[in-house]
Formats: structure tokens, C-alpha cells, sequence
């Protein structure tokens, strides 16, 4: 055997071990750069927002943590579970939101503004109340919104001050019906003999005329908006003694009979009236012979 051998032998074995060795190295850098890449991709899809139609209804999509895929945003907190709720659409074209991508919140939620602001706009203006609580539904959606711009938040503010007349107008009216109502308790309680008959009395006494100047103020003020008119109220006569019928009341519109005219000096009660054509017989004939 030729000793002069072993060295090449020695030199081919070092030269296929680094080169084994090198690829090794190059197979796991482009595994490495591959898991990167892909990690990076889940990361971007992540953090991705896009919008679907699903059964007539706008739903906000959230990308999952692989390079593609998306499931429906379902938000921790409550606040804005209800903020990015589905939006019924009830008609509306969208179809420019579906080919769009957020990949910031804020981007989102410039965009969903204005479908809440359609949905909105076209209740808050409304006299019917369940359109107009519709409407101011969908209002507190957008006013959750935090990404807003400039111009969208003060579109926001315009809308809020033109809802605030009909929020107000609603509420007076509620605590008119409130305080009516109450007053119907208060007046059953005092007419009623119970524990509590003297400090119904009291509320009564204190409570009742401000009470009734607040709804004759409201009925007056609805009166000169246009709004639609309060019943008035008619004033009721008063309780029929025992064992009589209670006197018939005219119908709306209808004339009362005038009061026959009573002479100076004569008294007009029924038993006197009917008894002076004998007195003045008796008066006129003389004594009896």
C-alpha cells in the first residue's frame, strides 16, 4: 500500500465533509428564512381586518394567525363586541367594502362610518319611536367608533344635536305620562282610608299644583311644535249622592242650556215654584164663606 495516499485520501474526506456540512447550513438558513417568512405572513393576517355579507348582514372579519383565513371579530370586551356587531344592511350596497383590507383598526373604522350613518340618517328624522330608537341605536354604534377623522367626528357632532331636540322632546313627554300618572295614584291613595291616606294628602297638597302646571305647560308647548295634539282634559262633576244617577253629561261641541232668569227678590227653588200658583189662588179668592 502506497503511503503517499493517505494525505489525498485525508483531503477528499475533508473536502466532502464541508461540503456536506455547508449544505446542511444552507438547508436550515432557507428553512429558517422559510418559518420567518411565514410567521411574519400569520403575523400580517392576524393583525388584518376585512368585511363580509352574510345572510343580509354586514360582519367584520378578523385574519387568523396563519398566512391566510379569516373568522368573524369577536372583541373581550363588551364595548366593542357591540361596536363590531353585524350591521344589518337592508339593502345597502357595499360591494366596495368587501374587496377592501384594514390592516389598522382605525381603518375599519373609517369605513364603517358611513354605513352606520346612512342606517341612521334615515330613522333619527322620523316621527314613528321605533324608527326613531332605531336610529338612535345605530348612532351609538358610531359615536363608539374611535378612529374616526376630523370631518367624520364633526358629522357625528351635527347628527347628535339634531337628534338631541327629539331625545328631549321624548323624554318630556315620558315624564309628562310619568307625573300624571302618578298623581292617579296619589289621589287613589288619599280617597282610599289607609296607612298612608295622610301623606298622600300631604304629596297632594304639595306636589300637585307644580305637577299640573308642568303638564299644561307641556301639553302647550307640544301644541305650538305641531306635534300631535294632547287630549284635553275635561273637568269631572262632582260624585252623585248615594241611590241618585249621576247627571248626564252633553256630548262634545254641544251647547249648554242657559239658566232661566230668576227675578230680583224670588226665590227660584222647586218647592217655592211650585207652590206659589196656590198661594196666589188662595190669596185671589179670598176667605171662605
Amino acid at each position: 500500500m502506497n503511503p503517499m495516499m493517505n494525505p489525498q485520501r485525508q483531503q477528499s474526506f475533508g473536502r466532502r465533509a464541508t461540503s456536506a456540512f455547508t449544505r446542511l447550513l444552507v438547508i436550515l438558513l432557507i428553512l429558517g428564512l422559510g418559518g420567518a417568512v411565514v410567521f411574519l405572513l400569520s403575523q400580517l393576517n392576524a393583525r388584518t381586518f376585512t368585511l363580509a355579507q352574510e345572510n343580509g348582514h354586514l360582519v367584520v372579519m378578523k385574519g387568523r394567525m396563519l398566512p391566510t383565513g379569516s373568522v368573524p371579530y369577536r372583541p373581550g370586551d363588551a364595548r366593542q363586541a357591540d361596536t363590531y356587531a353585524p350591521i344589518p344592511l337592508e339593502g345597502r350596497d357595499v360591494s366596495s367594502l368587501l374587496e377592501q383590507k384594514f390592516t389598522e383598526r382605525d381603518e375599519l373604522d373609517r369605513a364603517l362610518f358611513p354605513v352606520l350613518e346612512g342606517l341612521s340618517k334615515s330613522r333619527v328624522d322620523s316621527d314613528k319611536p321605533e324608527q326613531l330608537e332605531k336610529g338612535l341605536y345605530y348612532l351609538r354604534r358610531a359615536e363608539l367608533l374611535s378612529g374616526l377623522s376630523e370631518e367624520q367626528r364633526r358629522t357625528l357632532e351635527t347628527m347628535k344635536a339634531d337628534v338631541a331636540f327629539f331625545q328631549a322632546r321624548q323624554k318630556l313627554e315620558e315624564a309628562r305620562r310619568d307625573v300624571t300618572e302618578a298623581l292617579t295614584q296619589l289621589k287613589l291613595a288619599a280617597e282610599s282610608r289607609n296607612r298612608n291616606t295622610q301623606r298622600a294628602n300631604q304629596l297632594l297638597g304639595t306636589v300637585g299644583p307644580a305637577a299640573q302646571s308642568l303638564e299644561k305647560a307641556l301639553r302647550a308647548v307640544d301644541a305650538s311644535l305641531g306635534g300631535s295634539e294632547l287630549p284635553s282634559e275635561t273637568p269631572r262633576p262632582p260624585p252623585a249622592p248615594e241611590g241618585q244617577p249621576a247627571a248626564p253629561q252633553p256630548p262634545p261641541g254641544a251647547e249648554t242650556p242657559a239658566a232661566p232668569r230668576q227675578e230680583p227678590g224670588v226665590k227660584s227653588t222647586d218647592s217655592e215654584t211650585q207652590q206659589r200658583p196656590t198661594e196666589t189662588g188662595q190669596s185671589g179668592a179670598g176667605p171662605a164663606r
